[in-house]
């Protein structure tokens, strides 16, 4: 059973707050990489490129580790233990291009490579710790 985002957490990941995910490499090795987040109902969105050592870990290890911090109160802070629970490209350039009007306010993501393919991953949130 997942724990649910307080009210709090919530108003946190609806800020433009990076969100550092931890995932695990084919040796075990953790990778941590910043990212942009958003919510979709309880499961925290992610997105990423195909290719990329993040994309890789998290296709083929579900269990990963995401912090946040409040970005006004750095002693505001989000631990989240949890599980990919979707991983797709349908529908991904809308995400990123949502994500950068969050957080560069753009309409489309600007830093799109020649023939790269987005990804979106849906987080389920396993387990959540919030200081304070």
């Amino acid at each position: 059973m997942s724990d649910i985002l307080s009210d709090a957490s919530r108003a946190i990941i609806a800020k433009k707050v990076l969100a550092h995910v931890a995932s695990l490499g084919p040796e075990g090795e953790p990778h941590v990489t910043p990212v942009w987040v958003t919510l979709d109902g309880d499961d925290l969105i992610i997105n990423t490129a195909l290719g990329r050592a993040k994309a890789r870990n998290l296709a083929n290890d579900a269990r990963v580790a995401v912090s946040l911090t409040d970005p006004d109160n750095a002693y505001s802070v989000i631990a989240v233990r949890g599980s990919v629970i979707g991983f797709t490209t349908d529908g991904a350039d809308d995400v990123i291009d949502s994500l950068a009007k969050k957080y560069l306010d753009l309409d489309t993501y600007p830093f799109r490579r020649e023939g790269e393919v987005r990804v979106t991953v849906r987080i389920r949130t396993d387990r959540i710790a919030q200081q304070p």
